[in-house]
């Protein structure tokens, strides 16, 4: 299955083969949080090709961890499940023992709002169509804006093309900061008190951003700068 082999009959050794190639944990970590299409995959690992994605999603089959159903969807099957404990182990070390700011220096707009999408509690949002604008003025144009659309029938869509709605609540953010407040290391009072996140529009969504907003699941475990 992989180009090397460890060569030892430890069962640690024999599940590094598997699991230690680059890309497989974080792809397991993209079906945990519940993608099973090609393209949503795909969104969840954007730095990773198309072919190495295919070919992951081929040996994890081989390896009877995931299954290809009839309509095109990749489920985990039992073998795979059992690793659920491992990937948020994986998480929640980082989390502590990684230096934020080492964590914070790849930072992407599009995975950042795709996670966020995911995440996002609607309960404190009103019981309509609520229309969230985020914009990063430090990007190029074309990747500055996008609008987060929560509908209670429909649940939360993401757009990086205007909609045509109108916004409940503008969000004008420095990535940097917005980063750090969906993994837990600052809150959203603190990134507004320090200015890098302004926020008008509707005061009663404003007001509940730091709960409706789609935090990491791994957030928890963060330490808050000071």
């Amino acid at each position: 299955m992989t180009q090397g082999s460890y060569k030892q009959f430890c069962p640690v050794a024999m599940a590094a083969e598997i699991l230690c190639t680059r890309w497989t944990i974080v792809l397991l970590r993209e079906m945990f949080a519940g993608s099973t299409r090609f393209n949503d995959l795909r969104r969840g690992v954007p730095r990773m090709s198309p072919a190495l994605l295919s070919q992951r999603l081929k040996e994890l089959e081989c390896a009877g961890i995931v299954r290809r159903e009839a309509s095109q969807e990749y489920r985990l099957t039992e073998a795979g499940l059992e690793l659920q404990p491992i990937i948020e182990a994986f998480g929640i070390w980082g989390q502590r023992w990684v230096e934020s700011d080492l964590s914070l220096e790849h930072l992407d707009a599009q995975l950042l709002m795709w996670d966020m999408r995911r995440n996002l509690d609607p309960t404190p949002l009103p019981a309509a169509r609520t229309v969230i604008q985020i914009a990063y003025p430090e990007l190029p144009d074309a990747r500055r804006r996008w609008w987060l659309l929560v509908d209670p029938n429909q649940g939360v869509d993401l757009c990086s093309i205007d909609p045509g709605f109108d916004v409940d609540l503008y969000v004008s953010a420095d990535l940097r900061a917005m980063t750090a407040v969906w993994m837990g290391y600052e809150t959203v009072r603190h990134a507004i008190d320090r200015q890098k996140l302004i926020v008008t529009g509707d005061p009663r969504i404003a007001d509940q951003m730091q709960r409706w907003l789609g935090l990491s699941p791994f957030a928890k475990h963060a330490r808050l700068v000071a």
